[in-house]
């Protein structure tokens, strides 16, 4: 008790800075992991580290020395098994607003263009119950994804949205890809999400607007074929029933974001050059 006691007596400012830093890099990481295959791999490794320890304290010899055999072989398996994980932390790393903040984007008419042009073509779908999925690609490029589709490079308008998706045309079962100001390509193939923990009712169509968003940052609009439901596709999480109105404020958020941390990027590159 009386080491106890000491050990918080010597705590300093500085060992109170590095211990709030370790919990937010931790906190952060269970943010990343929460809800995906990781959460549950992680699980098991400890798991795994408290059964070693527990043959230890027993005396097991023979099993201890297999799990901790095991556990060194893991580091290597975790690097393998987690590697959608691991890009997706470096990836936010990577896009992490720190340098800046006070930057202008789009135009703001150019920006309510844009969105009413989608919102226009979402709520036409939805009356229909025309099944659609559109992509808004965000600062990670998804040229990949793209690059599996018809390129068309063509202006945002939500009659060339609704045409594309209307049955039995040749692009109507894939995924259209907006980037910035333009549609880029439409019939693009996605990769379905990789969730234990979703839905059975959920389709394919709204399993690929989540694998997308997965692997990147970007953003998935989904018109349910059935029942004309509107679902957004976030971060690997899917919110679903969603009314015009609301899919139009983050459209608008999202685009805003997007297009402050290119204008950083550009500045950057401008400065450095």
């Amino acid at each position: 008790m009386d080491q106890i006691l000491e050990m918080f007596l010597n705590i300093g400012i500085r060992d109170i800075i590095d211990m709030t830093i370790v919990a937010f890099v931790f906190y952060k990481l269970f943010m990343l992991i929460r809800e995906t295959r990781a959460e549950q791999l992680i699980k098991g490794l400890l798991i795994l580290l408290m059964a070693t320890k527990l043959s230890e304290w027993a005396k097991l010899y023979v099993i201890h020395y297999l799990l901790k055999n095991t556990m060194t072989l893991g580091v290597f398996a975790i690097l393998i098994v987690f590697q959608p994980e691991l890009r997706r932390a470096l990836e936010y790393l990577g896009r992490s607003k720190i340098l800046s903040k006070s930057i202008v984007e789009l135009a703001d008419e150019q920006l309510d263009l844009k969105t009413k042009e989608i919102t226009d073509a979402v709520a036409s779908l939805s009356r229909q119950k025309i099944g659609a999925l559109i992509i808004l690609e965000g600062n990670i490029g998804i040229n990949d994804v793209i690059e599996t589709g018809t390129l068309i490079e063509g202006k945002i308008s939500s009659s060339l949205l609704i045409n594309i998706f209307i049955p039995n045309t040749p692009l109507h079962d894939g995924a259209v890809v907006i980037r910035r100001d333009k549609i880029m390509a439409a019939g693009c193939f996605l990769p379905l999400s990789e969730n234990p923990n979703l839905s059975k009712e959920l389709g394919t169509r709204h399993r690929a607007g989540l694998g997308i968003t997965e692997i990147s940052d970007a953003i998935a609009i989904i018109v349910s074929e059935e029942t004309g439901a509107i679902s957004i596709a976030r971060e690997g999480k899917l919110s679903r029933f969603l009314d015009i109105d609301t899919l139009g404020r983050i459209i608008k958020s999202s685009c805003k974001q997007d297009s402050e941390y290119a204008l950083i990027k550009l500045k950057w590159r401008q400065k450095n050059d």
